[in-house]
This record gives C-alpha cells, sequence and structure tokens, in this order.
C-alpha cells in the first residue's frame, strides 16, 4: 500500500476519529479546523468528543509524527494528495441538510488546488451534493486544474467508533473516474476487504437509505410495543421470534423510547426532504418520524397513569446522552421527556455519567444535575430509564427501592425483568410487556 498524504477539513467526529484511524494505518494526515481554541487543546490530548480509546489513539500518532492539527487549513489542501470534507450539515429549519460549511470548504479547496487531488465528501450530504462540490471547486480553481470527486460515506456508530472504522463491514466510493476509486480501494484495504464501487449520486443516498432503514426499523417494533401493551403480549418474545428470520436479523428490534444521536432524526428528515423535492410523497419515512415522536409522549403518559399528577413531584431521570458510551445528547429522548415532565409541573433530577455538561447546553436549569446515580434517585417519587447505560443496568434494585419515595420505575430500555421487579415489589412500567403493579409502591414510603 502507497501511503498517502490526506487532509481532513473538519475535526467534529466524523473527521477527528477517521483521520485518526487514517493515520494510524501509517497515512501521514492534517486536520483542519477554523476552531483555534478546538486545534490548541487537540495539540494538548484534550478531546472535544467523547469517545473509548480515541485520545490514546490519537496522542499515539501524534507522538509517532502521522497526525497532526492546524488551522491552517489552506497549507494543508496545498499539501494533500486526498482532501476529505467531514463538516457538519446540521438539520435546518426546513429538514434538508444545511451544506453551509461543505460550500465554504469547497470554496477554500478550489483556491488552494495547485496540483491534482481526489476531493472525498465524507459528511452526511444530499444526492447532487457531489456535483455541488466540483462546481464550486471548478469556480474557484480556475481552468486547467485537474481533480476528481468521490463519495465515502461514513457508518460510524458512536461509542464504537474506533472499531467500526479499523474494522469496517464495507468501504462505499462513489468516484468520478475509475482513476480515483482505485486510489480510494486500496486507502481502504486495511480496514476492510469489501468494497461498494458505484457513482458518485448512489454513493451518498445509500447513507440516508442505510440510516432510515435502521430507523425504520426501531419505529417498527416500537409499534409492535404498543400493540402488545395494549393486548398483553410481550414484545421481546415478538422481537426474538421475527429476528431469527434470516430475512429480518434481529438488530435494530429492540423496543424503547425511540431514536435519537446525530444521524437517525437528521438524515430521516433529509431524505423526506430529497423526496420532496423530486416529487415522490415518502409516507413511510414520514410515519417513522411520527411514531418516534410519540414514543416520548407515551412515557410520560405512563408516568401520569401511575401517579395521576405530575405536580410536585420529584422524578430521577436515568440518562442524557442518547446511548451509552458517548456524550451525545443530539436528539435524546431526555431533551423531550425532561420538558414534558416540567411542563406537568414536575421537579427533575438527571443522572448521567459523561453528558451532563453537554445536557445543560441543551436544557439550561430546567434540572438539577447528577454523576452519582443513588444521589440521583434518592428520595424522588419515581425514576424513568431513558439511556442504557451500564451503570444503570448493573442498578442495585434493592438499594434504589428503599432510596425511591415510591418504588416505581418506567423503563424506556426494558432493562429489567418484569418477574423480578414484581418480586422486589415495584411498580414497573417499560415498553411493550405487561406492566407490572404494587399497589403499595403508589403510596409514598417515610424514608
Amino acid at each position: 500500500m502507497t501511503l498517502k498524504k490526506i487532509a481532513v477539513i473538519g475535526t467534529g467526529y466524523v473527521g477527528l476519529v477517521s483521520g485518526t484511524c487514517f493515520a494510524d494505518a501509517g497515512n501521514f494526515v492534517t486536520c483542519c479546523d477554523k476552531n483555534e481554541e478546538k486545534i490548541n487543546s487537540l495539540r494538548e490530548g484534550i478531546m472535544p468528543i467523547y469517545e473509548p480509546g480515541l485520545k490514546e489513539l490519537v496522542e499515539k500518532n501524534v507522538n509517532s509524527g502521522s497526525l497532526f492539527f492546524t488551522t491552517d487549513t489552506a497549507q494543508a489542501v496545498q499539501e494533500a494528495e486526498i482532501v476529505y470534507i467531514a463538516v457538519g450539515t446540521p438539520m435546518s429549519e426546513t429538514g434538508e441538510a444545511d451544506l453551509t460549511y461543505v460550500r465554504q470548504a469547497a470554496e477554500t479547496i478550489g483556491l488552494n488546488l495547485h496540483s491534482y487531488k481526489i476531493i472525498v465528501t465524507k459528511s452526511t450530504v444530499p444526492v447532487g451534493t457531489g456535483k455541488l462540490v466540483e462546481s464550486i471547486i471548478k469556480s474557484f480553481a480556475g481552468e486547467g486544474r485537474e481533480f476528481d470527486i468521490v463519495s465515502n460515506p461514513e457508518f460510524l456508530r458512536e461509542g464504537a467508533a474506533i472499531k467500526d472504522s479499523m474494522n469496517m463491514e464495507r468501504a462505499v466510493i462513489g468516484a468520478s473516474s475509475e482513476k480515483a476509486y482505485e486510489i480510494m480501494a486500496e486507502l481502504h484495504k486495511p480496514f476492510t476487504s469489501t468494497v461498494v464501487k458505484a457513482d458518485v449520486e448512489s454513493a451518498e443516498l445509500i447513507k440516508y437509505a442505510a440510516n432510515a432503514f435502521l430507523a425504520t426499523k426501531i419505529s417498527f417494533i416500537n409499534d409492535i410495543a404498543n400493540i402488545c401493551e395494549r393486548v398483553g403480549a410481550d414484545v421481546t418474545k415478538v422481537a426474538e421470534g421475527i429476528g431469527l428470520d434470516s430475512r429480518i436479523g434481529k438488530k435494530f428490534l429492540q423496543a424503547g423510547v425511540g431514536y435519537g444521536g446525530s444521524c437517525f432524526p437528521k438524515d430521516t428528515s433529509a431524505l423526506l426532504h430529497i423526496s420532496e423535492e423530486c416529487g415522490y410523497e415518502f409516507n413511510l419515512i414520514q410515519a417513522v418520524m411520527k411514531t418516534n415522536e410519540n414514543q416520548r409522549v407515551q412515557m410520560v403518559e405512563k408516568l401520569m397513569a401511575a401517579l395521576g399528577s405530575l405536580k410536585g413531584k420529584t422524578i430521577s431521570v436515568l440518562g442524557l446522552a442518547f446511548k451509552p458510551d458517548t456524550d451525545d445528547v443530539r436528539s435524546s429522548p431526555a431533551l423531550d421527556v425532561i420538558p414534558l415532565l416540567k411542563r406537568m409541573g414536575a421537579n427533575v433530577k438527571a443522572y448521567d455519567p459523561i453528558a451532563v455538561e453537554e445536557a445543560k447546553k441543551q436544557l439550561g436549569n430546567s434540572c438539577s444535575y447528577f454523576t452519582d446515580l443513588y444521589e440521583t434517585i434518592n428520595h424522588t417519587d419515581a425514576c424513568v430509564v431513558l439511556t442504557d447505560w451500564a451503570e444503570v443496568k448493573n442498578l442495585d434494585l434493592m438499594k434504589a427501592r428503599r432510596l425511591l419515595k415510591r418504588p416505581l420505575m418506567v423503563d424506556g430500555r426494558n432493562l429489567f425483568e418484569p418477574e423480578l421487579m414484581h418480586e422486589l415489589g415495584y411498580t414497573y412500567l417499560s415498553m411493550g410487556r405487561p406492566p407490572v403493579y404494587n399497589e403499595k409502591a403508589l403510596v409514598p414510603q417515610v424514608i
């Protein structure tokens, strides 16, 4: 494998992880960002995100001389053979992807394109972005500048991003030329033997289609869970039964409070906008999004049904991140559930081992924050489980029962067995499984 000089524009989640892993494979990688404070922090070994193993891998490759950080994007582009665009593409007010940062990156590349380069879009972008990037680069680079456009979408799971980068299930390479494809395929040899060769437009759509399909599986099983609750069935058994069908598979069939994070909500919305733009009514994805919104409301409705009123009640919320092993709170269930609880008159104590500081930026002083699980639960009228952190999974249920004013739990992640919760004297309301009622559990106990 011929080692490459790579510039990565954007040191967010995708850019930082991808750039670090390319460096670890022996390439020379420069990660660029306009945020001088972030770059200085990275040089000092301070990560802007929480991701298991990332800090150690960054330090290893900085020390080996294969990974660099800079605010001088122009120089990094000039020196690179491959330039990755890995900037944010947040959801706009209309639901489409905001390509402001992609446009800015393309302009910078165009101004500094003095030799042949492969321009790779790593950010999740709508179909047609490759052509947009190409046109912007051409307009700023002038005549005669040679470059190729590639779409190389990422498929990283937060909390397992290093593993997913080092052991890719597949690499999708949508290239504008055979030369660019061959170079990119060689670049990915250390990471995977499965490469999907595509045109640029197909590669751009693959990422949206993949995330939308997974979101559909989640909303489907949540709708089944809601039916299970009404007919006395157990969604975990239903999911087990259908998941053993090889055509369906068991992944993403865990009923719960719905999907969140940086990808599924944004990408389903963007795909819906793409369908509207091309004149297609995508009813299925609209239903997927609606089901996901309703799951958060149903959590609060379960609590209301058990307590009668939330006014003046103190509720402990376990989990602020959208999933464990990350500090990412984007579209987290907590961002919907906690404001709902507040509107109902409840006081909220919120727990998370990692994501408290990120959550404060979104939730402000709407709740009190804790990193100690039992301090959070202590003297509350009920607890609501929103994130399946290992600490929550391993909760000492007897100790929690003694600390709660009412041993009442609404579990949005189905972490505990209903039979056990019945034995321990809880009122336990989970997702898509028969409820466990203990009348004494609804009467406040003296602590």
